[in-house]
């Protein structure tokens, strides 16, 4: 009873922010067509970098929906495979499995990017930037997760061969993050929580840190991604899945303190601390600013160049994105 209160205090309270922030543009129900469904299926992560997703439970509640359910996945190419299977509806991701998803003819639609940043690669002494990483050892949990994508796209872009000139160590039942602080391996990127635990235990350095770094910083990171045959045949449910996200996205950078507290109290971090932090360090508000569309073919032809990807980044734009609910969106929004 005590938490339902507190999440309905912090829904009036954010919500508040969130009007105010938008300058009071807020959409009514009534003008709206009717939801062609009340149930939704949202993915949890081990990462917290996806908060917008979490925050928007009560939103998603207000906007019609009644049964919200989250399913458990692994961040990266795994959780792009439930979206493509119908076992997940609507999730926040990195952009680039995204694109290796679509590539390989998963029935995914992309619909916005929400946020652009919150990886950071760790390094030993013997690292200080990404071209260090030749002839060394970089734990990743599996070929194809989040962190094995994101270090073979800045492999590339330096001029590395990943395949050739990178160590992958890989060990499914060992976090890559343990790997590292024992010695096991060089390097390691990490997503929140892992890049603030690891500073407050001041082990290792960081490399690089994507939400302040350039090009990294310069496009999305987390994108909002649908499975396609749920949002040709519910238009109105994904708009208001993405206007809720978009919302929680703003609540994020409005009211950290009170996002952190929610997703600790629901379940999905335990540190306060951390989920502070993440909350203040990574740039929610930036789904404004940003192109979707160049965060896709600047991933996709990262990902050609290291022979990851084969289809042209047109190509996967034309296949696998529908900005169509984003234009609206912000148009409504008068943005």
């Amino acid at each position: 009873m005590q938490l339902m209160l507190n999440r309905r205090r912090f829904l009036a309270s954010a919500t508040s922010a969130v009007v105010a922030s938008l300058g009071g543009a807020v959409e009514s129900l009534a003008a709206e067509a009717p939801l062609e469904t009340s149930t939704i299926r949202l993915a949890k992560i081990r990462g917290i970098c996806i908060a917008p997703q979490y925050v928007a439970e009560e939103l998603l509640r207000l906007d019609g929906f009644t049964d919200i359910r989250y399913v458990m996945a692994e961040a990266g190419y795994a959780q792009a495979e439930q979206i493509a299977r119908g076992d997940v509806d609507f999730s926040l991701n990195f952009a680039a499995p995204l694109a290796l998803a679509i590539d390989a003819g998963e029935p995914i639609t992309l619909l916005a990017g929400v946020h652009s940043g919150c990886f950071e690669l760790f390094g030993n002494e013997s690292i200080r930037g990404i071209t260090d990483l030749k002839g060394k050892t970089v734990g990743i949990q599996g070929l194809g997760s989040t962190p094995h994508v994101f270090v073979t796209s800045m492999a590339a872009y330096v001029g590395l061969d990943p395949q050739r000139d990178i160590r992958w160590v890989t060990n499914p039942s060992v976090r890559p993050m343990e790997l590292f602080e024992n010695g096991k391996v060089d390097a390691f990127l990490g997503f929140p929580p892992e890049p603030q635990e690891l500073r407050a235990r001041n082990i290792g350095h960081v490399v690089v840190n994507s939400a302040i770094d350039h090009p990294w910083s310069q496009y999305f990171c987390c994108m909002l991604a649908g499975n396609a045959n749920f949002v040709r045949n519910n238009p109105v449910a994904t708009k208001r899945v993405l206007r809720a996200i978009l919302k929680a996205a703003d609540l994020c950078v409005a009211e950290p303190r009170r996002v952190a507290r929610q997703i600790v109290d629901g379940g999905f971090t335990a540190n306060y601390d951390y989920a502070l932090q993440t909350m203040s360090e990574v740039p929610y508000g930036k789904w404004r600013d940003y192109d979707p569309e160049d965060t896709i073919r600047f991933y996709s032809l990262r990902l050609h160049e290291s022979g990851m990807l084969k289809s042209s980044p047109q190509k996967i734009i034309a296949g696998g994105t529908d900005w169509r609910f984003l234009n609206e969106v912000k148009r409504k929004l008068k943005m």
